[in-house]
């Protein structure tokens, strides 16, 4: 579990973390090495979940390593199973996204971290985020470094 303390809020305590794959922690199907790194160590503290439609066919493959449970889908109803897996888990929920299928993941969790790296970010999720960042790494890290959660959303 992750606890978050953010000052004039009540503390968060993360204990799933939901992670849109492709244009987020991977790029044409491929898992960024930085954010390979990171999930690791975060999986070491929470459960790590990784969704995907999985267009490049390539999830598995490339999440065999880690310690991660993969979930695939149609790609179409996306959003509404994105939505659906965030409200099903029991504790507090990270999650992590790009697209506009992230939305109601977005809504459900506790905490969201929209991501902009080379596929871009849809522009109606912003509003979504509690957080906004560049690449995965980026977003990966704040969890394992809650002060940096702290100083971004303190009141």
């Amino acid at each position: 579990m992750i606890r978050i303390d953010i000052p004039g809020f009540d503390p968060l305590d993360i204990e799933h973390v939901l992670l849109d794959f492709n244009g987020t922690i991977a790029f044409d199907g491929v898992l960024l090495e930085g954010a390979r790194n990171a999930i690791r160590r975060l999986a070491d503290q929470v459960h790590v979940v990784v969704l995907t439609a999985d267009t490049y066919g390539s999830v598995e493959e490339q999440c065999a390593s880690l310690d991660v449970e993969v979930v695939t889908f149609p790609q179409a109803g996306a959003a509404q199973l994105k939505e659906e897996c965030a409200r099903s888990l029991a504790g507090g929920v990270a999650a992590i996204g790009n697209g506009r299928n992230d939305m109601g993941m977005f809504d459900a969790a506790a905490l969201s971290i929209a991501v902009i790296d080379g596929e871009g970010a849809c522009s109606a999720l912003l509003p979504h985020a509690d957080i906004v960042v560049r690449d995965a790494a980026e977003a990966l890290e704040l969890l394992l470094n809650p002060n940096r959660i702290r100083a971004t959303l303190r009141s």
